[in-house]
């Protein structure tokens, strides 16, 4: 390449290699988003329905309105708030488990992660083209002070120009039901301190469903751990999976899931 125009394109298609393609929207059951593109996840796994305990509420609503986004009929962006390790997560996977078990192609969910969030309009804009149904998957959503953020996310749930099609829907998991971090200092502002706490509050508003996950009482505790060690043979006593909560803090199905995982490498055996 004597010319030296095509020297510096050729320089340029190393530097910037062309977009790589879409993946089959209607072949993977989950797919991942990184702000650039888009890969197939071939499978992913989730605890059944049946074995999420101590959310029997949570689990009712969030499953019904899953099944019906993957029905065609209508259905709620979902925000699932609340305490740590208590199922919300593995709620959304579960139920789109649930919903594909008929009709695997019907509805799809996508992943994406929270440092992507600014490029959500140009996923959009490749699923409204899509013949089936999706959930996006936004977990462990925090926003700390960045009041850009909230904002966009409630241009695309209602109303804004770049609002999601018609075929998706979001689901997102947070620590807080405001999602923005709040301080005491909002309580002392002079100047209209209950606009401050309204404007960071109007994001959990414009979801249709926002379901609160709160930490697990002793029994629903046992409960979760009977779940998951009873089905994989594992013997357990309660006393000692009380302590195993005790000692990290926290009763929770991650805590659960922790302990059954200590038993399986007791007894020597793979999850």
């Amino acid at each position: 390449m004597s010319d030296p125009l095509e020297r510096i394109a050729a320089a340029l298609e190393r530097i910037a290699p062309p977009h790589a393609p879409d993946p089959d929207w209607l072949a993977a059951p989950a797919y991942i988003w990184d702000g650039k593109a888009a890969r197939a996840v071939a499978s992913f796994r989730a605890p059944s329905l049946d074995q999420l305990k101590g959310i029997d509420r949570q689990k009712a609503v969030v499953a019904e309105n899953v099944a019906r986004l993957a029905q065609g009929a209508a259905a709620h962006d979902m925000l699932l708030w609340g305490s740590r390790g208590m199922g919300k997560s593995a709620l959304i996977r579960a139920s789109i488990i649930a919903a594909q078990a008929d009709a695997p192609q019907r509805v799809a969910l996508v992943q994406v992660g929270t440092d992507a969030l600014s490029t959500i309009p140009a996923l959009f804009a490749k699923l409204a083209k899509v013949e089936r149904n999706m959930l996006v998957y936004l977990d462990d959503l925090g926003f700390d002070s960045d009041h850009a953020g909230p904002r966009h996310l409630r241009s695309w749930l209602e109303g804004g120009v770049e609002a999601r099609p018609a075929n998706v829907r979001l689901a997102v998991t947070s620590n807080r039901r405001a999602i923005v971090e709040r301080h005491m200092s909002e309580q002392d502002d002079p100047i209209n301190p209950r606009d401050a706490v309204d404007d960071m509050l109007a994001l959990a508003d414009r979801f249709g469903l926002s379901v609160g996950f709160h930490a697990a009482s002793q029994d629903d505790y046992l409960s979760i751990v009977g779940a998951y060690a009873d089905p994989l043979g594992l013997e357990w006593e309660p006393g000692d999976a009380l302590e195993w909560a005790r000692r990290r803090g926290a009763r929770s199905g991650r805590t659960a899931w922790q302990y059954v995982a200590e038993l399986a490498g007791r007894a020597g055996k793979a999850l």
